[in-house]
């Protein structure tokens, strides 16, 4: 990212983090001018916010807003609000305090204008030091752009045809192998379920499985999966007009596997990597699988469907089936799968489902100290005889309305089987308003955390 420089200029500013508590301090250190000017203007350091302090030699410092809590955030928030220029940190910064700075000063500048007339221009640099090692910092926020540009990308130029160019660009800038297996070859190759969702779809916009491997074969093998449906009509199920609106952000899943990917490869984590993604569009036409079709799924379960609109399951169960056979060492997969998720802990909170307890608890640890917030959920094995069905192994859906994230989770775990250490993260990828460092619309969410707890395993 060329917003980090090493050489201050000229008209360099410095930027001063202060947080709440230490505000008072500070200006009783300054003297009387600056603590007038202070209240003059009723800062309070509230996150993200900044005010400009003049001084006696004409310079200029601004005073930065910072939460303890989530500096990076606070980073993110200020970027918008500072005119061009070059700016520099104090220099007496902590290394974890730099990098916060750096990553919320690139997540700040996240601007999707890709069908804009008039793009953002403004050039806003961050002096960095020059024996400071950042790039890992800078990969993650890589990869976070490339998630949010996946989602933001309206379906027209987004569907299952153009996921898997972004997934093959990927795969040639980290030497990974890439493969796509497309329309009805799913069905010689025994994906039936990602086929019988995706058939509906047009002319070009036929179904695939994506698949990327990268690594040493010797180095733990590890898999991630990701929803891949790049617009959810519902199927015969129709959404409302409504629930459409954010519907090309449904392969918010695939895009945050990817977007993980490329923390992954580009920070040259010493694993064995395999990504899956089945790309589909799940559209309306005579071709459309029905309610209460019975479809037979890679590992030869037979399924009752009893709702069009929960298909992403549907195709995450072909792929996770093809993920365990190889054994890894683990598996991940991310979904915006259920608003039964989204009502229980909100848009800002995706939920993890996993068994082993081992490897949420490190997760979790993660997602706190990097705060990229993750909640564990139970796969509370009771509610597995609401997937129960008359005509087939399993249903789609649950018998009821009650504990639906759950159920979804427990007939993804039913294709997982018991071997594998697994976890599901069932998230948003969406930000319906904008809050600081993160503009309205796609989003990375837990991915952070995801390659923090990766890190640290196979650093």
């Amino acid at each position: 990212m060329n917003v980090f420089v090493s050489e201050k200029n000229d008209e360099t500013i410095t930027l001063l983090p202060v947080t709440k508590d230490v505000l008072s301090g500070w200006l009783d250190d300054e003297g009387k001018d600056h603590k007038n000017w202070v209240e003059a203007n009723q800062y309070k350091a509230a996150s993200g916010s900044i005010l400009m302090i003049p001084s006696d030699d004409k310079s200029i410092k601004i005073l930065v807003g910072i939460d303890e809590d989530e500096p990076h955030w606070s980073w993110g928030g200020i970027v918008s609000k500072l005119p061009a220029g070059r700016y520099q940190l104090p220099d007496d910064m902590e290394d974890d305090e730099i990098e916060a700075a750096m990553l919320g000063w690139a997540l700040g500048l996240y601007n999707f204008d890709a069908y804009k007339s008039k793009k953002n221009e403004k050039l806003v640099e961050l002096v960095i030091p020059s024996d400071f090692e950042g790039s890992e910092i800078i990969n993650i926020a890589k990869g976070i752009y490339l998630t949010r540009d996946l989602i933001n990308t309206p379906a027209q130029d987004m569907g299952p045809a153009q996921l898997a160019k972004e997934a093959q660009k990927l795969a040639k800038d980290y030497k990974a192998k890439f493969s796509a297996i497309v329309g009805d070859d799913l069905l010689s190759e025994n994906y039936p379920m990602i086929h019988a969702v995706g058939r509906a779809a047009a002319e070009g916009r036929e179904p695939r499985l994506i698949k990327l491997t990268w690594g040493k074969k010797s180095d733990p093998a590890i898999a991630l999966v990701g929803k891949g449906v790049c617009f959810d009509t519902g199927g015969l199920d129709l959404k409302g007009s409504q629930y459409m609106l954010t519907m090309k952000k449904d392969m918010g899943g695939a895009a945050n596997i990817l977007g993980l990917a490329s923390m992954i490869m580009s920070n040259e984590l010493n694993v064995h990597l395999t990504v899956l993604i089945p790309a589909v569009e799940n559209a309306v036409s005579g071709d459309s699988y029905r309610p209460m079709d019975i479809l037979t799924s890679r590992d030869g379960t037979t399924v009752e469907i009893g709702n069009t609109d929960a298909e992403g399951r549907l195709v995450l169960a072909d792929a996770i089936t093809e993920a365990v056979e190889d054994k890894p060492e683990l598996l991940i997969d991310m979904a915006t799968l259920t608003g039964a998720a989204r009502v229980a802990l909100g848009t800002d909170m995706p939920a993890v489902f996993c068994n082993d307890d081992e490897m949420v608890n490190s997760i979790l640890n993660k997602s706190d100290t990097d705060s990229d917030p993750l909640w564990r959920m139970p796969l509370h094995a009771p509610y597995r005889k609401m997937l129960d069905n008359d005509n087939a192994d399993i249903s789609n859906i649950s018998a009821g309305g009650y504990g639906g994230a759950i159920t979804a989770a427990l007939f993804l775990e039913h294709f997982v089987g018991t071997e594998t250490p697994w976890a599901h993260i069932d998230l948003m990828a969406y930000n319906l308003s904008t809050k600081n460092g993160r503009p309205k619309g796609g989003e990375a969410q837990g991915i952070r955390a995801l390659y923090a707890y990766l890190a640290e395993k196979y650093k």
